[in-house]
């Protein structure tokens, strides 16, 4: 695989907004119509995996993906404790690259998304829309309001159970890992949500995704991560993340708005040069990441990053403390999804300092 693992994560968002649109009230009736058709069109497209992999106008290679979702997808329910449902068990053929767009908006001079608020799902940090021209468009709107905007192509998303979710042509484009993986997080969304905490969510889906990925390949007899990859990941996101962090610190001081329009840029700028130190430093002739730096940054491009590893650590942590027992494990998310955000947040700060220190070989408090 020869594209940064981030930047897989950061489009393969899990667009709820669409979803929740489709199942609750909406005041937007042009955007509720949308996304009602296109979910509409997704549950008519629908073919059993079974029968198209039985046919043999079916492309061989096809054939093979699928049957390997379906062993991941059997997997999933067998030994890491997650719906036992229909979900995954269908195929659509899309005919584009992504099923969604997501539309990712901050203020110009702020870090924090401007919000898009839904009955089942709460407010999230972005819109998907099933068209990209519709997508383009109401980026456009938000653009003319004065705010920093992000399309992102979506491969795959939950409607949290309440439909069968297929399995995506879209999703074909990826390796094995991202397919199976993305079985096991989509599946963890369906099991446990909290509606208006993304972070929440998707640290917690990302640990299910990278646990159970491990498992997999445990189980297959097969190396189980590629820890140059992660490491790498993980340094990138840390370098998006500093240069959120100094943005943010930009926006509090008061500045005037045309000074801060020039430091903006100037951060931008020296994250820029600091990442090729970075690259060259500690991964000379690895490129992977030059793509995305090189092209516009803003907010709104910055979003994506954090929302999906903040807590995976956390839970990590949790994990340990269940003995690695998933159904254990996941008693105690639900625990903690039943708390106020201020409690659960201070409960998973909690635990990312035992995490630190552990890596840390410090004592634990």
């Amino acid at each position: 695989m020869n594209r940064p693992r981030i930047l897989v994560s950061g489009v393969k968002i899990i667009s709820c907004a669409v979803m929740a649109a489709v199942i609750g009230a909406c005041a937007d009736l042009d955007y509720y119509a949308h996304v009602t058709h296109g979910e509409s069109s997704l549950l008519l497209q629908r073919r059993s995996i079974r029968k198209v992999v039985a046919d043999p106008a079916t492309d061989p290679k096809l054939a093979a993906r699928l049957q390997l979702s379906q062993q991941a997808r059997k997997f999933a329910s067998a030994q890491l404790h997650l719906p036992n449902n229909r979900s995954y068990t269908y195929y659509v053929e899309l005919h584009r690259p992504y099923v969604v767009w997501n539309v990712f908006a901050t203020p110009r001079f702020s870090v924090d998304a401007v919000l898009q608020c839904f009955p089942i799902a709460g407010c999230v940090a972005y819109r998907g829309w099933f068209d990209e021209k519709k997508a383009t468009e109401s980026a456009e709107k938000l653009k003319a309001q004065g705010n920093d905007v992000y399309i992102g192509g979506v491969p795959a998303y939950s409607t949290l159970g309440w439909f069968a979710d297929p399995i995506l042509s879209s999703m074909m484009r990826w390796d094995d890992d991202d397919l199976v993986g993305t079985i096991f997080h989509e599946l963890a969304h369906q099991l446990i949500y909290v509606k208006g905490d993304t972070a929440f969510n998707e640290s917690y889906a990302m640990f299910v995704q990278g646990e159970g990925l491990k498992e997999w390949h445990r189980s297959r007899g097969e190396p189980v991560g590629d820890d140059h990859a992660q490491a790498m990941d993980d340094g990138f996101t840390q370098l998006v993340l500093d240069l959120r962090d100094r943005l943010k610190t930009l926006y509090a001081s008061g500045e005037g708005e045309q000074a801060m329009a020039e430091d903006k840029a100037h951060d931008i700028a020296d994250f820029r040069e600091r990442y090729a130190v970075w690259r060259d430093k500690y991964w000379p002739g690895d490129h992977r990441y030059d793509g995305w730096v090189a092209r516009p940054i803003n907010n709104a491009t910055l979003l994506p990053f954090g929302l999906y590893d903040q807590w995976v650590q956390s839970f990590a942590v949790l994990f340990k403390k269940a003995n690695g027992q998933w159904p254990d494990f996941y008693a105690r998310v639900r625990a903690l999804a039943k708390e106020s955000k201020a409690a659960r947040e201070s409960a998973l700060q909690d635990l990312l300092k035992t995490a630190n220190a552990s890596q840390a070989g410090l004592p634990r408090t």
